[in-house]
């Protein structure tokens, strides 16, 4: 059974950082393309950042390009966003998924602000 668990969210200042890290279960992470997607309040989930199969292609959202870095740690078969030079826009729940499953986790929090 594919399970997806985010952490590491939380309230930070402007300009602050994060890391969300989402611990994966019932497959492996490196097998499977993954992708980090975000939903802002009143609106739809936005793609922020893509990672393929093999690990080496990796694909931004232009809001969070130069910012956010996607990767992944086979052994311990978790995905992570390095989140740097935060701002209050990026204020949103943040998930991870597996397109093939076409799964989700529960979303981590990330609130900005002063």
């Amino acid at each position: 059974q594919v399970q997806l668990v985010e952490s590491g969210g939380g309230l930070v200042q402007p300009g602050g950082s994060l890391t969300l890290s989402c611990a994966a279960s019932g497959f492996t992470v490196s097998d499977y393309g993954m992708n980090w997607v975000r939903q802002l309040p009143g609106k739809e989930r936005e793609l922020v950042a893509q990672i393929d199969i093999h690990g080496i292609d990796t694909n931004y959202a232009d809001s969070v390009k130069g910012r956010f870095t996607i990767s992944r740690d086979k052994a311990k078969n978790t995905l992570y966003l390095q989140m740097n030079n935060l701002r209050p826009a990026d204020t949103a729940v943040y998930y991870c998924a597996v397109p093939f499953f076409a799964s989700w986790g529960q979303g981590t929090q990330v609130t900005v602000s002063s």
